[in-house]
């Protein structure tokens, strides 16, 4: 039974030379970052448009002018 867990740890606990982990690293974050420079003018505006819709959906509810039906406010 010790030898079975010393080769479980063994193989678990193996660490593979190498540096394939870190180009998919790297790679990775610069497909982050090129979309994020990318999609910043049309991620703004996504935010944008659904703050504006909140804060007029809350503005409504506030107000009262919205109805309440199951749930949900129906102007």
């Amino acid at each position: 039974m010790n030898k079975i867990t010393e080769k479980i740890k063994k193989t678990l606990l193996n660490k593979e030379e190498g540096i394939d982990g870190i180009l998919v690293t790297i790679g990775l974050c610069i497909i982050a970052l090129v979309l994020c420079v990318v999609m910043k003018d049309a991620l703004a505006a996504f935010i944008q448009s659904i703050t504006a819709s909140m804060t007029q959906r809350a503005q409504e509810i506030l107000s009262g002018t919205g109805a309440f039906i199951a749930g949900t406010f129906y102007v």
